[in-house]
């Protein structure tokens, strides 16, 4: 795969860094942005699509892009997924893990006996869908590209719809006021969001990182994901994340959507990534970078870099005739 993009590169010191997240405003994407004091120093600039905040990186008109990229009741948001193994090669440096709280917006003056039509994001609908069942069972429910977007629609009176399913950071935005809150099915949803840069050096190892990756197979065969997922399990690499992904070429044809604990710069990562490359027909190297949750990695006896550094030290003097 080519690498055709700006490398990454400091904004000039004359102005601040650019963001694009995906918008409109008032989406969860903006609040996770919002926790970065860079980026509140920054200008931000919305974008109505995850494609769209992601080219804006690749044309050099923004430094970095926030974007969903997996949900811990939906799972991976397969948009972010499938651009970043597919477009130009970006590099993410960073993420942020956001609680997602629900409310049901409405005009001012809404009573919630009066709401007969919702607009929501369908990852917010399906997050929602048995207190709706619960509470307003014979309210039509219809889906858009956000619930910043769906806030937005309720905000003009004249669009049909009585409530959004959105952020509470939404109905700031929007005029709008909370006719219930904490709606969610599942309290304690977390959504997690990646900061996205354009390709350079990854950034430096600080002992809670997370390596990421697509791997694609170079056939399909008995065994073939074990193979790989073998590289990682004999160096002592903890996986956080798997997913297979259709590579589109045709039926039972899939990449994998690694997530592993670790640096790039770690002995035992380096290492497990070299080996994945010699059996795979490619890898795309997506960025290692602070875990949000800070997590403390086990690093198992015999996979610290300095076991690594004392067994190539060894080959070499088996390989030079030196005495042992």
């Amino acid at each position: 795969m080519t690498d055709e993009s700006p490398r990454n590169a400091a904004a000039p010191a004359d102005r601040p860094e650019r963001f694009a997240y995906f918008g409109p405003e008032g989406t969860f994407t903006e609040a996770a942005l919002l926790t970065l004091p860079e980026a509140r120093q920054g200008v931000r600039e919305p974008f109505t699509t995850v494609p769209m905040a992601l080219d804006a990186v690749r044309r050099g008109d923004a430094d970095a892009a926030m974007v969903p990229l997996e949900n811990s009741v939906e799972g991976p948001v397969p948009t972010s997924v499938d651009e970043l193994a597919d477009g130009d090669m970006l590099l993410i440096t960073g993420e942020v893990l956001l609680p997602v709280e629900f409310a049901l917006l409405v005009r001012p003056g809404t009573a919630l006996e009066d709401i007969k039509n919702i607009c929501t994001h369908p990852h917010a609908h399906a997050q929602c869908r048995r207190w709706l069942a619960r509470t307003l069972p014979h309210a039509h429910v219809a889906t858009g590209t956000s619930t910043a977007g769906a806030a937005m629609a309720v905000a003009d009176p004249t669009s049909g719809y009585d409530a959004a399913i959105a952020a509470p950071i939404a109905g700031e935005r929007y005029g709008l006021v909370p006719a219930a809150e904490s709606i969610a099915d599942r309290p304690g949803a977390v959504t997690r969001f990646v900061l996205v840069r354009p390709p350079g050096p990854p950034t430096a190892p600080t002992g809670f990182d997370r390596t990421s990756l697509m791997a694609y197979l170079t056939d399909d065969h008995p065994g073939a994901l074990l193979e790989f997922l073998t590289e990682f399990a004999v160096r002592g690499v903890n996986l956080t994340l798997i997913q297979s992904r259709p590579t589109g070429d045709g039926f039972g044809r899939y990449r994998f959507w690694i997530d592993c604990e670790g640096h790039v710069a770690d002995a035992r990562v380096g290492e497990a990534l070299m080996g994945l490359r010699r059996i795979c027909s490619d890898v795309r190297f997506l960025g290692s970078y602070p875990r949000a949750d800070q997590g403390r990695i086990e690093i198992r006896r015999g996979t610290h870099d300095s076991d690594f550094a004392e067994a190539s030290a060894w080959l070499h003097a088996i390989r030079s005739g030196h005495d042992l």
